[in-house]
């Protein structure tokens, strides 16, 4: 698999826990539901942005190799 596809599948997979989280909490409406998105999902857009972020640096100092090599 290429670096941009595993971002891309970051991306996707936060897209779908975001899908899935929306709809535990129509019915998961406690105070734990608030300490687990607390603890665990609100700061996930912010580490999957810094991880593409450094998929697409790595995927040029893969291809700046593979053309010094080649």
């Amino acid at each position: 698999m290429s670096t941009q596809g595993s971002a891309a599948n970051l991306i996707q997979a936060l897209r779908t826990l975001n899908q899935e989280w929306g709809k535990t909490k129509e019915s998961w409406r406690d105070a734990k539901s608030l300490e687990f998105e607390h603890a665990y999902l609100e700061d996930l857009p912010g580490q999957v942005a810094s991880a593409t972020t450094a998929i697409s640096e790595i995927e040029l100092l893969l291809k700046k190799i593979r053309s010094d090599c080649g």
